[in-house]
């Protein structure tokens, strides 16, 4: 699967290479033998942890390049010789979007930008795949909802078992939905103009291992988080609201699918996520926590954030019909594995 350059293996650049994602993806990729570049201004607290996880886990095949998509000559540089680039870097939290929306937007939008703008210049550009989000589908106000049980679910039964599907017009809602549906429709664009092998991937709920969950962005690890402390859990809204959740390790083989099938998936959004055999709601989950952890999380109850979608589910058709992927890791196998992460993780830190 990798490509070469004059007989030497040529590295994998992750952009926010040592954030959940990113570090996930370069673990299966560095077990595999190739070499990768994490690209990571390492701002987010405890990533730098994940980056000297994977150093010592593969020593010299992974580099570290501490920069942010902001400055475009490091991004340029780091793009040079490279693979295959996967664009993770962003501005990740609707709430922090709302806070600094110029901030937001720099990161989100013109950072893609520059991303684009390093892989334009090449003469062979490698292929780039960027990880877009269901919220340029905004808040799906027009979608009727029932109630049933501890969740929500649509009226429209063909809605209700397929998800929502790429036919969906965008509706970029709130600065978070603006910047980074700016940058998906830009990637697209250039690879429409400037024929750059490129895919959005407009992702659902992500969680797994080595995810730093809180308030505002990672909610399945961040109820994991708060359950296994005896910490209270705060649910914006009623708590029926649900989605599609996807396993990191899941995420990761469809990156590695998509980016065997390139180019010819060049040009293409793809919605992504656990699809509707992967749905869960948020009191779902906490009944889940309590089942694995054997206590009662307390639960606190705010009003509902400006733009949440009150239920979301990925049409994963499209991307199934191109690659043959699907999603593997039930909920139940995923969020167990991800609260003995937690467990392991936090006896080591104490040893």
């Amino acid at each position: 699967m990798s490509a070469t350059n004059g007989g030497s293996t040529r590295p994998v650049l992750i952009t926010g290479g040592a954030g959940f994602i990113g570090s996930n993806l370069a673990h299966r990729l560095l077990q595999s033998g190739e070499r990768v570049i994490l690209f990571d201004d390492l701002s987010r607290p405890m990533v730098a942890r994940n980056a000297e996880w994977l150093r010592r886990s593969h020593g010299d095949r992974v580099e570290l390049c501490e920069a942010d998509v902001r400055d475009a000559t490091s991004i340029t540089e780091a793009c040079r010789g490279v693979s295959l680039v996967v664009h993770l870097a962003a501005q990740v939290a609707v709430t922090t979007s709302l806070r600094s929306p110029l901030d937001d937007f720099e990161i989100n939008a013109r950072g893609t930008l520059n991303v684009l703008e390093a892989l334009r210049r090449q003469p062979a550009p490698p292929p780039l795949i960027f990880t877009s989000t269901n919220k340029v589908y905004g808040a799906l106000p027009d979608v009727a909802l029932r109630e049933v049980g501890r969740r929500c679910e649509p009226t429209d039964a063909r809605l209700l078992a397929h998800g929502i599907s790429e036919a969906r017009p965008l509706d970029f809602h709130s600065p978070y939905g603006c910047s980074k549906g700016a940058a998906d429709q830009y990637v697209l664009d250039y690879a429409r103009t400037f024929g750059l092998s490129a895919i959005a991937l407009r992702m659902s709920c992500i969680y797994g291992l080595r995810q730093l969950g809180n308030e505002e962005q990672g909610w399945v690890a961040h109820f994991a988080i708060q359950a296994r402390k005896g910490a209270p859990i705060t649910i914006y809204g009623d708590g029926l609201q649900v989605r599609d959740v996807l396993f990191a390790d899941d995420l990761v083989g469809a990156i590695l699918v998509a980016r065997a099938a390139m180019p010819r998936l060049r040009g293409t959004a793809f919605n992504l996520g656990g699809g509707p055999a992967h749905t869960v709601s948020l009191l779902e989950l906490v009944d889940l926590l309590q089942e694995i952890g054997g206590r009662v999380p307390e639960i606190r109850f705010a009003p509902a954030r400006p733009g949440d979608q009150r239920w979301y589910v990925s049409d994963l058709q499209r991307f199934k019909d191109a690659t043959g992927w699907t999603p593997h890791v039930g909920i139940r196998e995923g969020v167990t594995r991800l609260c003995a992460f937690l467990r392991d993780s936090a006896a080591g830190a104490t040893a």
